[in-house]
């Protein structure tokens, strides 16, 4: 991938980078917890304000495959991009209106709580940490393997020792942003990177807009000229056109960014630390206006990129896409580049570094302190408060090292599969226990369980055969055909599955238990609805 940019602005990105790495390092020693304060690791005491939270929550949902994947697609494809990212709006508007609440009342730290709150046992939450790291592992691979890729393209460097290099400092940073800061010190990281990922994106999108009269029919009509397709830019079907059931596969998709996305543990965990439903609330509604302005910002910047440069130039520099954002925002000052629009232009590829470095932090997080609370505290009657926090910290490394080690060596492949793997398992595996855990009475521990490693082993089984990993010349094995699954995810199948095995499980417990089951429920169901009694250890 050769340099795109000026040496000002490459030498300029890398002075902001090594300070934004230190100042962020420094926040987190800062205000990191006590070595015995678990409730101020795991949820910030719930310090943090409604508006600040709800930053720290649409932090967390926005990743860098986010920004770059979705920037990526709609200059690509145009019409579809837009679908892909209201989807991403849609799916943290379901999780305000269905789950965030019912949540922040059944959980304390992890998914785990949450899920036996109802039925307590350690099978429940060593399998709730598995679906965790299984879910966030892909994720983070993405985030880091990608890192490499996307300094390399900035820098204007082609070594792959020195991209290899980037993913392991990269990596251990991130490590110490969840070891040492806890919750809220990745908080006030995510609340700084999505402050300037939208003032950045926003004040390019303007630029863009200048650019067409302001006349967003304008932009979209030189994007559709410049994408070399025409027409079908603007219309339904052009990602999926090489499928076998192209409006199926679309369909699918988008049901599985929107029941997966806002579900993922790293998501959900932020719903813990509010110190009250109304506060929870107040925190969505934040979070979704950030993801709404999101969504506007990377429109703009995307049918920009295309409108401006051409769909082929941005396929030449990355056929996925994902340096698009960047091209855009390049794109939007014009031939003549003045010092305060390099300035700009730093801040846009420090906000996408940050978004980096945080979105894996938050991830570590969630990997760490299910690891940590779930599996080795739950084994230990009234566990000492330092030995767990040094468990949490130590959780962060177990996650993190096998991650940074899988990431250079993926570093060169197509990652679309990871991210799709996360999503399916989110909505395949994660949100039918979430909704059946929070509003079904007759749910049994069985049925959990059915749900959690049944719709975790179908999207396993089903991923290799899509059309993500084999079989297109955008797939991660581009060479090789063993594509028995012609779909781009697993949706079509694992989402009802993942349903349908918890109705089954819990017809197999038997009547008996599934009354036990209701009677338990109810005596807690205005406690997990509505926030009825205050929420206990």
């Amino acid at each position: 991938m050769t340099a795109q940019f000026s040496g000002s602005a490459q030498t300029m990105s890398l002075v902001a980078f090594t300070s934004v790495a230190t100042i962020t390092l420094l926040l987190c020693v800062m205000t990191g917890p006590d070595r015995d304060d678990l409730d101020e690791f795991y949820t910030g005491y719930g310090s943090l304000s409604p508006m600040r939270n709800g930053l720290a929550i649409a932090g967390d949902y926005i990743s860098a495959a986010s920004v770059l994947g979705t920037g990526g697609v709609i200059a690509l494809c145009g019409y579809d991009g837009i679908v892909l990212a209201l989807s991403t709006a849609l799916s943290l508007m379901l999780m305000m209106f269905l789950l965030a609440e019912p949540l922040r009342n059944a959980g304390r730290f992890t998914m785990g709580d949450a899920l036996a709150r109802r039925m307590p046992g350690r099978a429940v939450r060593v399998t709730a940490c598995v679906v965790t790291i299984a879910a966030l592992v892909p994720l983070m691979l993405v985030q880091l393997a990608g890192t490499g890729q996307l300094l390399a393209f900035i820098l204007g460097f082609s070594s792959d020792a020195l991209k290899t290099g980037c993913v392991i400092g990269l990596g251990v940073l991130m490590i110490s942003y969840a070891a040492i800061g806890g919750m809220k010190g990745t908080a006030l990281i995510q609340i700084l990177k999505i402050v300037m990922l939208l003032g950045s994106g926003a004040v390019v999108a303007l630029l863009i807009l200048r650019r067409f009269d302001w006349d967003p029919g304008t932009l979209f009509d030189a994007a559709a000229r410049q994408s070399g397709v025409g027409s079908a830019f603007l219309h339904s079907g052009l990602e999926f056109a090489g499928g076998r059931s192209p409006r199926l596969d679309m369909i699918t998709s988008e049901l599985t960014v929107v029941l997966g996305g806002a579900c993922l543990p790293h998501v959900t965990m932020r719903t813990y630390t509010a110190s009250s439903a109304r506060q929870v609330r107040r925190s969505m509604s934040w979070a979704v206006s950030g993801v709404a302005l999101f969504v506007l910002v990377v429109t703009v910047v995307g049918f920009g990129a295309t409108a401006l440069i051409g769909r082929s130039v941005i396929a030449q520099a990355d056929p996925q896409g994902n340096t698009a954002y960047l091209l855009g925002s390049r794109a939007a000052f014009g031939a003549d580049v003045s010092t305060g629009e390099t300035f700009l232009f730093t801040t846009v590829t420090t906000a996408l570094f940050l978004t980096l470095l945080a979105s894996v932090a938050g991830m570590i997080l969630a990997c760490a302190n299910s690891l940590a609370h779930d599996v080795f505290a739950a084994r230990v009657q009234d566990m000492p408060a330092p030995r767990e926090m040094t468990l949490a910290r130590l959780s962060a490394l177990a996650v993190g090292i096998p991650t940074i080690a899988l990431a250079t060596l993926v570093q060169h492949r197509s990652l679309q599969p990871l991210v799709t793997l996360s999503f399916c398992l989110g909505a395949s595996a994660i949100a039918p226990a979430l909704v059946y855990s929070l509003f079904w009475r007759r749910y049994t521990r069985t049925g959990l369980l059915s749900t959690l490693i049944g719709g975790t082993l179908a999207v396993l089984l089903l991923m290799p055969g899509t059309n993500l990993v084999s079989g297109s010349p955008v797939a991660a094995f581009p060479d090789l055909d063993f594509n028995y699954f012609p779909f781009t995810t697993t949706g079509l199948v694992t989402i009802p599955l993942g349903f349908l095995l918890g109705w089954l499980g819990t017809l197999a417990s038997g009547r008996r238990k599934a009354e036990e089951q209701r009677r338990q429920y109810e005596a807690v169901e205005g406690w997990i609805l509505a926030g009825a009694v205050r929420r206990g250890g």
